[in-house]
């Protein structure tokens, strides 16, 4: 992980207890889950997409789109909720995403997305939570 201090930390152990195998490849070894494989990239009810590792709001549901990628994307995160850092991992340059709470590996942000934002904030979904509204 990164050397910078999040505000909700846990030791690898409670990482580890808290997550299922392949949350704790994907969000403390910045790995990536198979395309198609996550049962929110489907999801379309109005809520809230929550880090997994922590509960921070991250995605509104209805900043959601189909980007035929096999993985959710978004136009824009929850403000402050997204930190973004540069990923020369697999010899090309990309823009990685991370929960700003905890520090947990999210996804990428590629600048191919929808208007208003030309922003498709990819990311694996079992980084996520989801919270439908109580309506």
């Amino acid at each position: 992980m990164d050397a910078k201090t999040y505000p909700f930390t846990r030791t690898d152990a409670e990482w580890r207890a808290a997550l299922t195998p392949e949350q704790y490849a994907v969000m403390r070894g910045h790995g990536t889950e198979r395309p198609g494989s996550c049962a929110l990239l489907h999801e379309k009810r109005p809520g809230m997409f929550t880090c997994a590792g922590c509960g921070q709001p991250l995605f509104v549901g209805g900043r959601k789109f189909e980007s035929g990628t096999g993985w959710p994307s978004f136009d824009t995160p929850v403000d402050g909720a997204v930190e973004t850092t540069e990923d020369r991992s697999h010899g090309m340059v990309r823009t990685e995403c991370h929960c700003s709470r905890c520090g947990s590996h999210l996804g990428h942000v590629f600048p191919d997305g929808p208007p208003p934002t030309g922003l498709r904030y990819c990311i694996n979904g079992v980084a996520m939570d989801f919270e439908p509204d109580q309506g």
